[in-house]
């Protein structure tokens, strides 16, 4: 069993394909993406699957972290050898040196808010992307029509028309997440 800490980070990798996710979402997706390409955005994949045991390592590292749970508390998860609990040279629990490595794990993964031990991105049901422009976006729609977004910001974390356009591809934004987009906005 290894220790926790930023070690970690690397293990279990987050896909940035869209081939990982699960259908009809995947194909509402890549429409959506060709649509952007095709008007000139510049999108930029962070992020599609993230494996159970990411999720997993994710979630417990944010909890031990941030919202004080106990690291003798944490449930094993099969195929994940880590061991959360730090000690001192005479076996006592180490609980500063387990939020330490908790707190290394969480900066790592770059979390902003508390991760869910399953969420639409462990599902296939979630991309974190990028999206920018710079002029009007001549955008075709999930109906073939042709939009105009010329409002700004001229990205698609902040353009509430991208964000109407991205659902007539069932691809919806959740606002309060910069590159989050899912099946149902969450």
């Amino acid at each position: 069993m290894s220790l926790s800490g930023p070690q970690w980070v690397n293990q279990f990798p987050t896909s940035a394909s869209t081939d990982t996710l699960v259908q009809p979402f995947r194909g509402n997706v890549n429409r959506f993406i060709a649509a952007l390409t095709a008007a000139g955005a510049q999108v930029h994949i962070s992020a599609t699957l993230r494996p159970p045991q990411r999720a997993y390592l994710m979630h417990y590292s944010y909890r031990i972290a941030h919202q004080g749970l106990n690291p003798q508390s944490v449930p094993a998860m099969a195929g994940v050898d880590i061991n959360w609990v730090h000690t001192n040279p005479n076996g006592t629990v180490n609980l500063a040196a387990s939020r330490l490595a908790a707190s290394q794990m969480v900066q790592g993964y770059g979390i902003a808010y508390a991760p869910a031990l399953v969420s639409r991105h462990s599902e296939g049901r979630a991309i974190d992307m990028t999206i920018s422009w710079t002029g009007d976006l001549i955008i075709t729609n999930g109906s073939g029509t042709a939009v105009t977004i010329n409002s700004l910001p001229r990205n698609g974390s902040g353009n509430a028309a991208l964000h109407h356009v991205g659902a007539t591809y069932a691809v919806i934004k959740l606002h309060s997440d910069p590159p989050h987009w899912s099946t149902d906005g969450h």
